[in-house]
């Protein structure tokens, strides 16, 4: 089989080659509404997101794919039309079943992420994934959504400057079991910090509702962590799991699972 018949990324979340931001989000989280977290197919389409919602992967990616009028034709894309746990709301956006071998230009980092982000699933089983139905339920789940992008850039984001009102603003944001399981590595962070000088910042690339229960709320989000330290800068890509729980009219951290994609 020649390069020219494998789908592209663009294919898997059926979407033009030079769709935007938006429309490869909308895509995404159409594409994955209706699939398990345990399904290969959700996995999949979780990693043409993450490559396609970075500009600087898209760009190197885009490099490597065939002219577009080579692959709008191709019999793969014509096989997967049939598919329908990945179908959009519009029906005539093509959809490919995902396959056991990903595309060649695919880097090392994201065949792990494979694996990762199962094990994240099987980890939280107890919730059941829901698409919400109910007008309160779908305000509720969204307001968890929100609040865990802001968990994220605060908890995981510090400046060895000023510690310890980071480490107060991230426990304000976490349940009291989950900030006493998360204060030793904020202690062992304020202890190397005069020797690193480390400035850590956080970019939510994209979010979406892994499962809902009642007070519980599962959300996974790619994001970005620009970080500078004495001994040079990097930049450092997560996959991040965390569990939300309803606590009076907050949704805090119960739980957090960060996996490094690359850096």
């Amino acid at each position: 089989m020649t390069a020219t018949l494998t789908p592209t990324w663009y294919d898997l979340l059926g979407v033009d080659r030079g769709a935007s931001a938006d429309e490869i989000r909308a895509a995404w989280k159409a594409g994955i509404a209706d699939l398990d977290p345990t399904d290969r197919r959700f996995r999949t389409l979780n990693e043409a997101a993450e490559v396609l919602l970075d500009r600087d992967r898209r760009a190197a990616y885009d490099e490597t794919l065939a002219p577009v009028e080579t692959e709008q034709e191709t019999p793969a894309e014509a096989e997967a039309q049939p598919e329908a746990q990945l179908e959009a709301p519009d029906a005539t956006r093509p959809q490919q079943e995902s396959r056991t071998t990903p595309p060649r230009s695919v880097p090392a980092w994201l065949l792990a992420a494979l694996a990762v982000l199962t094990a994240a699933a099987l980890a939280a089983a107890g919730y059941l994934y829901s698409q919400p139905s109910d007008g309160s339920i779908a305000d509720a789940t969204t307001e968890a959504q929100s609040a865990a992008e802001h968990a994220v850039t605060t908890i995981l984001a510090y400046d060895y400057r000023h510690l310890d009102a980071d480490q107060k603003a991230a426990d304000a944001l976490m349940t009291t079991s989950y900030h006493k399981k998360y204060d030793p590595l904020f202690t062992q962070i304020a202890a190397n910090a005069p020797d690193l000088k480390a400035v850590v910042t956080v970019q939510v690339v994209a979010s979406g509702v892994v499962r809902s229960g009642d007070d519980r709320v599962q959300v996974l989000l790619f994001v970005n962590r620009p970080t500078t330290r004495a001994d040079g800068n990097q930049l450092y890509r997560d996959q991040v799991v965390m569990t939300m729980e309803k606590s009076g009219d907050d949704w805090l951290v119960d739980d957090m699972d960060t996996n490094q994609l690359s850096s």
